[in-house]
């Protein structure tokens, strides 16, 4: 469920006021450093703004830094009763500030199969993607900042993840995994705390929603978000500068094992030999995942599988004895591990 926020500071006579220069000049500076220019009428910048408060001081942000060369669009996922009224709202407010706006729907309505929260996320990037490539949009900017990035860190680091799993979120990629050729997806508010914006979009006098769900403790991030406020120790800030830190480090061992890669492979597709010898550790498991994600690629096995269990997978290697995960099998031979499709099993 949301809510309609009333802003605590309005612009004079409910007109909806620009930010600050300043801020501004901010804005534009971080967007140049993560895309390497800013938008123009001939490079169009587009906006996924879901009606929080963050996504409309994104909103706000763009319009003034660039006007004309700005377009906006709202993805209603058709899981809660009110998310078309959500939509409009954005669009109205698009409406008066001068930004073309559209509404991405979901063709049917109710809870997704499977991990909702990955589901809605699959659909909307896809959607966004659609509309870019339709709209001729270069980027497709959200709203993800410091806070994001500080409760992302907990969450995974009390789940165990590793440093892939603790890096911040990259602030640019392409928008769809699968295709990179897709718009970009920026994330040019990385820098920004969750109170900033919020102040930014009260003070404007926009509208925005609130999420009642940020607040429910049945929530993984709604508890770790109340954590973060009750504690002293725990500083958005220094937690997403670590995620920040690790970020480099990820990238580091994605240029190592980019490097490394091409000596160490034999074979087809479907059938792979790979060298893991005198490799660390972190590297034979990225060298264990990019083999099962080749042999299970060239079977046309196309569903999303995560690395659970890759580390008994990869300990089991180690040990010289078999493994099988996500249905693909290895036999080690020393330091060469073999991968090919599991036999299929046949029920009795």
């Amino acid at each position: 469920m949301s809510r309609p926020d009333s802003p605590s500071c309005a612009a004079p006579d409910g007109e909806i006021a620009s930010p600050d220069a300043a801020r501004i000049a901010r804005f534009r500076d971080d967007f140049r450093a993560v895309a390497g220019q800013e938008p123009a009428p001939a490079a169009p910048l587009g906006l996924a703004v879901s009606g929080g408060p963050d996504s409309v001081a994104l909103l706000l942000l763009a319009a003034a830094a660039w006007p004309g060369s700005v377009h906006a669009a709202t993805v209603d996922h058709r899981l809660r009763p009110e998310s078309a009224d959500e939509a409009a709202m954005v669009a109205a407010l698009c409406t008066r500030i001068g930004v073309p706006h559209a509404t991405l729907t979901r063709a049917e309505s109710g809870v997704f199969a499977g991990n909702q929260q990955e589901a809605a996320r699959t659909l909307r990037y896809t959607l966004l993607s659609q509309w870019a490539a339709g709209t001729g949009l270069l980027w497709v900017a959200t709203a993800h900042q410091r806070d994001d990035i500080a409760e992302t860190f907990l969450m995974r680091a009390r789940r165990g993840a590793g440093v892939g799993g603790l890096a911040a979120m990259v602030p640019m990629r392409p928008m769809l995994a699968e295709d990179p050729a897709s718009p970009l997806l920026v994330r040019p508010l990385l820098g920004w705390s969750r109170a900033e914006l919020s102040g930014l979009a009260r003070c404007a006098g926009a509208p925005f929603v609130t999420d009642r769900s940020n607040a429910d403790p049945r929530y993984d991030r709604a508890r770790i978000r109340r954590l973060i406020d009750e504690s002293d120790d725990l500083s958005p800030g220094r937690l997403a500068l670590a995620a920040g830190n690790l970020r480099h480090a990820e990238d580091g061992l994605e240029w190592s094992f980019a490097r490394e890669l091409p000596g160490r492979v034999s074979g087809t597709g479907a059938d792979l030999t790979v060298d893991a010898g005198q490799l660390p550790y972190e590297l034979r498991r990225r060298l264990a995942r990019w083999a099962i994600d080749a042999v299970r690629n060239a079977a046309g096995l196309t569903h999303p599988w995560g690395d659970q269990g890759l580390d008994r997978f990869v300990s089991a290697l180690d040990r010289g004895d078999a493994a099988t995960l996500a249905a693909i099998m290895a036999h080690p031979a020393g330091d060469r591990w073999r991968f090919r499709m599991a036999p299929s099993r046949r029920s009795h």
